[in-house]
């Protein structure tokens, strides 16, 4: 029987059976697929004893008595793939994460390729997981046996999971570096509820249109984020970025206009008149004040940079083949290009480089100067 929790005093019972749990296996569900204005949905937690619960937010507005928990370092939370659940947690409910250990990062230092939660439990506890509600709309109560099924399936199994990936990363030496990373996925802020104004700029193609087409995309924009807040429903199901791009390109003036652009829905064709709305004031919008991207030189990279970032990509992917590991996780790009822009004398120079991390100097640091130097 599944076990909810749903009124104050069932959250406070639960809270107050954890004395003596060293760890317990978190995950969440929202309905951002579904809604315009996303939240969390469900909470779903497993204890050490095996004990599992579904913490109802829609029902219990005020997770007050939960925050000590997540914020206790003795207790281990266990999620995979954690910086989702712990950003829109902290949003909704002002969380803050002490002791966290995501298993999909753990997996990852071990050099495991299909390190999704599915593929993960099946090859290291042989346990089958049917993502079968994966893409439900969480909001919608009473949840069928079906959802609860799968909800609590992906926390039943988490503990047993990070203790078998504990014991391999301990025999690679690689625990602590695990613990570091997952340390900096539990300070992350909070998700943002909202994009700001200049949103409609990371369209994909938006820097190739001209001023003028660009306003009409920022208007465009504008008014699909309202058509979602009207009516509460996710931006992309309104029409897609790709269909916005076109109209700001065709610049349509009538209702068979808009129905000539490929990509835009029939319910948004037969109901044009506030999209083409949007359309004059872009083009209303005065010459001295369309929007542009700032259109300076890319930043000049000296030779000798150019020279340290093919180095310290040699050296990546042989460290890389060394250790089993992708070389995004020996050193990631960014991280890279910091190196090489401000080469360290000694490995304990690169602790100054932001984003490092303790781990890479330690176990990496001596081969990064190295690579450098030769």
């Amino acid at each position: 029987m599944t076990v909810w929790i749903r009124t104050s005093a069932e959250l406070e019972r639960f809270v107050a059976s954890l004395p003596g749990c060293r760890a317990i296996a978190l995950d969440t569900e929202s309905d951002s697929l579904h809604h315009h204005f996303e939240k969390v949905c469900l909470v779903q937690v497993a204890t050490d004893g095996r004990d599992a619960r579904l913490v109802d937010p829609l029902a219990l507005r005020d997770l007050a008595p939960f925050a000590p928990v997540l914020a206790d370092p003795a207790i281990a939370k266990v999620l995979h793939g954690a910086d989702y659940d712990v950003t829109t947690l902290k949003r909704d409910f002002g969380f803050r994460f002490e002791g966290l250990f995501d298993t999909m990062i753990a997996a990852r230092f071990l050099g495991v390729a299909a390190f999704g939660l599915q593929a993960l439990l099946q090859a290291e506890l042989g346990v089958e997981l049917s993502k079968s509600s994966q893409k439900d709309d969480w909001s919608r109560r009473p949840l069928t046996p079906t959802q609860e099924a799968y909800a609590l399936a992906d926390v039943a199994h988490l503990l047993p999971l990070k203790d078998r990936l504990v014991e391999k990363l301990r025999a690679a030496g690689r625990l602590e570096w695990v613990r570091e990373e997952c340390d900096a996925v539990a300070a992350l802020e909070p998700a943002r509820r909202r994009d700001g104004p200049d949103a409609y700029q990371r369209i994909k193609g938006a820097k190739a249109l001209a001023p003028r087409s660009l306003a009409l995309l920022r208007e465009l924009h504008a008014w699909r984020e309202g058509q979602a807040a009207a009516t509460d429903t996710p931006a992309f199901r309104i029409i897609s970025s790709e269909a916005l791009l076109a109209l700001a390109q065709a610049c349509p003036r009538t209702q068979e206009d808009v129905k000539r652009v490929r990509g835009v829905p029939a319910r948004v064709r037969s109901n044009a008149a506030s999209l083409l709305e949007a359309v004059r004031r872009g083009e209303d919008v005065a010459e001295d004040q369309l929007p542009s991207f700032p259109r300076g030189e890319r930043p000049r990279v000296p030779e000798a940079v150019r020279r340290r970032v093919e180095r310290l990509r040699t050296w990546r992917a042989r460290e890389a083949q060394s250790l089993g590991l992708d070389v995004a996780i020996v050193l990631p790009q960014r991280l890279l290009d910091r190196v090489a822009e401000q080469p360290p004398r000694a490995p304990e120079d690169l602790a100054a480089i932001d984003g490092i991390r303790r781990w890479r100097v330690e176990a990496l640091g001596a081969g990064i100067v190295a690579a450098l130097l030769s």
